[in-house]
């Protein structure tokens, strides 16, 4: 069987943390749009029976009407194309969202809190969807598979493997438990950066678009095609069952966010450093990310720097670098900063207190004061 699993659309998110311009956001949702157009156009092109998504389809605090029309727009133009939502914590099915509040076409399956089994001809599509924003048991992990000789999907939102505590409360979900089951595919949501390999057939495909500079690289969805042959064993005669699966990524987003690290060093007035960052070629489809490292000669005013930048598509500029302090200079000075660092150097007499310490919380406190 053949189907495109996406997850993490997040239609109608404000962009806001990635830059103060007030027409970033609009921009970035109408390429979010396109995006998800370019989706449904593949879709309908290559006559792909399902498509799979797997939560964040929106954002439920932010979500117009207008928008889910969009959406359910497109999804008329595939009418052959069966579409299973599995809804994550971001848009859960709550009694006012719009999962159950608007009219959804009529190829449009969207799962609940309650694990439902979808019995199709080459597939069994097994889902479970938020219904909070939370959620700490799915109780996937228990699901017996009742036709291990077809296909069969798991589709969902949620943590896999989490170390994290946070995680705990979206659907944290156990590798291990979930190999006992036996899914053939399991298509998650959740998770923005796409599965980087497939072992066990437990997949991310990573967010639609790119939200920002921790979601580096290309981003879009995956055409997966399965095949699952049953053999008989002639030690036993029992069955087994072999897959063979193809996953291709599809790029949607005509964006991408990159990181570029700049050591100025070397570097001996605000205005060469503006010029470098200004000799910085970037491509019209790449937002950028300065990041300055080294040890630095000058103050960073970072405010200053961002509004002498030339480039439109370097968003944000991060100050990483270090300067190398003469103390006893510094505590001669006959201001906040030099009685500081003059205290601080008492402190050294102490012999309870770590030398290395004691410099580390004098860089720390002297960035307070630039």
């Amino acid at each position: 069987m053949r189907f495109i699993h996406m997850a993490d659309v997040h239609f109608d998110s404000p962009f806001t943390v990635l830059t103060d311009k007030r027409d970033f956001g609009t921009k970035r949702r109408l390429e979010q749009r396109e995006a998800f157009r370019k989706a449904i156009e593949y879709i309908s092109k290559e006559n792909i029976p399902y498509l799979l998504i797997a939560g964040d389809l929106y954002n439920q605090d932010y979500i117009r009407q207008s928008t889910v029309e969009f959406i359910n727009n497109l999804f008329k133009t595939i009418p052959d194309t069966k579409i299973f939502i599995s809804p994550g914590n971001h848009d859960p099915f709550l009694k006012n969202s719009f999962y159950n509040t608007f009219n959804w076409n009529k190829n449009v399956t969207i799962f609940g809190d309650k694990i439902e089994r979808i019995e199709l001809e080459d597939v069994d599509i097994y889902g479970y969807g938020f219904n909070d924003f939370y959620c700490s048991n799915s109780k996937v992990e228990e699901i017996k598979i009742k036709n291990k000789n077809k296909i069969n999907i798991l589709l969902m939102h949620g943590a896999l493997d989490s170390s994290k505590s946070i995680d705990a409360q979206y659907n944290p979900v156990s590798t291990n438990k979930l190999k006992e089951v036996g899914f053939d595919y399991v298509a998650l949501g959740h998770i923005h950066k796409k599965t980087d390999e497939n072992k066990y057939n437990f997949i991310y495909p990573g967010s639609m678009i790119s939200f920002g500079f921790d979601e580096l690289g290309e981003h879009g969805m995956l055409d997966v095609t399965l095949e699952k042959k049953i053999e008989k064993s002639n030690l036993n005669n029992l069955e087994n069952s072999k897959n063979k699966n193809k996953i291709n990524f599809i790029k949607l987003d005509n964006r991408i966010f990159e990181e570029k690290n700049i050591d100025i060093s070397s570097i001996n007035s605000q205005e060469e450093l503006i010029e470098e960052i200004n000799s910085i070629k970037v491509n019209e489809n790449i937002f950028l990310k300065i990041i300055l490292i080294g040890n630095r000669n000058i103050e960073i005013n970072k405010n200053k720097i961002f509004k002498l930048k030339e480039n439109k598509n370097i968003l944000k500029i991060e100050n990483k670098s270090e300067i190398k302090y003469d103390f006893n200079k510094l505590a001669m000075q006959n201001n906040l900063k030099g009685i500081f660092v003059k205290k601080m150097l008492e402190e050294l007499n102490n012999k309870e207190i770590d030398e290395n310490e004691v410099k580390k919380a004098i860089e720390i406190g002297l960035k307070s004061f630039e």
